[in-house]
């Protein structure tokens, strides 16, 4: 067994990118094949994303033939704990990615890479000029707040309050300074502990609905923000803790859309551009585009912007009887 991979990183997050080594994933809709790779080829997942070739916070991409009309290709996310619905960093990745490897004819000055993700049509647009694909910048699919203003009590913290917005994926929002924390005073593991505390317990009582598709009606994770939540031309700060308590090393680009979605509903942001800022000092813009609807929700279609970087280009091998190198984690 040999898997290729192109290895990028935005904002610090990385994108394992696999280009060899998958067999052919059966025709279907993006949330069949995200199905079959979960149900079939899982193993293949804790290959690349576990040590001891990847980590506990490793992130990657497997491209598939797209189904949605006009899309010029299709993604499967994968993290230490399945398979996401949507994903910011990897598709600014994806973006210059497609366009220096060709897979879309390459227009200067932007180059527009329509990419299917499990949670719908995610249009990027990528900055080009004398040839070499720069930043980039996406149009996602309808983003909304979803519950507001709500509070559960917290073992251990107290009466902790949080809204839940809707950016390709669901996230619960929340100040971290309820939890007694400050971005740069407290360490990471004080904010992963008290962001997977509040994700856990939503989790088992609250149940979320998506208008579309039973599939995107799950909790990814918790948004620890600043508070700084109404228009500003200082960045404001926050920390994604997703899937298996993984972080993000990013402002997290389907967090920064969900954020956006929370703001224009709260009447905090309307035509400006806003910078989000990371626990590793990398920063994303975002802005609301236009309104839109999704199902009953008032929803906003949201454009958030950054950088990718390639790091490297690999080819991993399993070697028959290596147990631990079929994929294991340290935490």
């Amino acid at each position: 067994m040999t898997l290729a991979v192109v290895d990028m990183h935005t904002g610090g997050e990385p994108l394992r990118i696999v280009t060899g080594g998958y067999p052919k994933i059966p025709a279907g809709t993006i949330l069949e094949k995200r199905a079959y790779v979960r149900d079939h080829l899982d193993h293949l997942r804790k290959i690349l994303m576990f040590e001891p070739r990847g980590h506990y916070d490793m992130y990657g991409a497997l491209l598939v033939e797209p189904d949605l009309p006009g899309a010029d290709l299709a993604v499967l996310f994968m993290h230490n704990e399945g398979y996401s619905t949507m994903c910011g960093h990897a598709i600014v990745a994806l973006g210059r990615y497609a366009v220096d490897e060709g897979l879309v004819a390459r227009q200067e000055p932007v180059t527009t890479v329509n990419i299917e993700a499990p949670c719908g049509l995610v249009v990027a647009s990528v900055e080009v000029q004398d040839g070499m694909a720069g930043a980039v910048s996406f149009e996602s699919v309808p983003a909304f707040l979803f519950a507001r203003d709500q509070k559960v009590e917290l073992p251990g913290y107290g009466a902790i309050g949080f809204d839940i917005g809707y950016g390709g994926a669901f996230y619960a929002l929340a100040d971290c300074h309820q939890f007694g924390l400050e971005f740069g005073k407290n360490r990471v593991r004080d904010f992963v502990d008290a962001a997977t505390a509040l994700t856990d317990r939503l989790k088992a009582e609250f149940p979320l609905s998506h208008p579309d598709h039973a599939d995107l009606a799950f909790l990814y994770g918790t948004i620890l923000t600043d508070g700084q939540d109404v228009f500003s031309d200082t960045p404001t700060k926050n920390i994604c803790v997703f899937a298996e308590a993984e972080v993000d090393r990013s402002p997290t680009g389907s967090g920064v859309t969900a954020r956006l979605a929370a703001m224009h509903a709260k009447g905090q942001i309307a035509g400006q551009t806003r910078l989000f800022e990371s626990i590793a000092g990398s920063r994303f813009s975002g802005s609301v585009a236009r309104t839109a609807k999704a199902g009953p929700h008032d929803a906003i279609i949201a454009r958030v912007g950054g950088r990718a970087f390639y790091c490297g280009r690999a080819e991993f091998i399993v070697e028959t009887d290596d147990e631990l190198g079929r994929g294991f984690l340290l935490r």
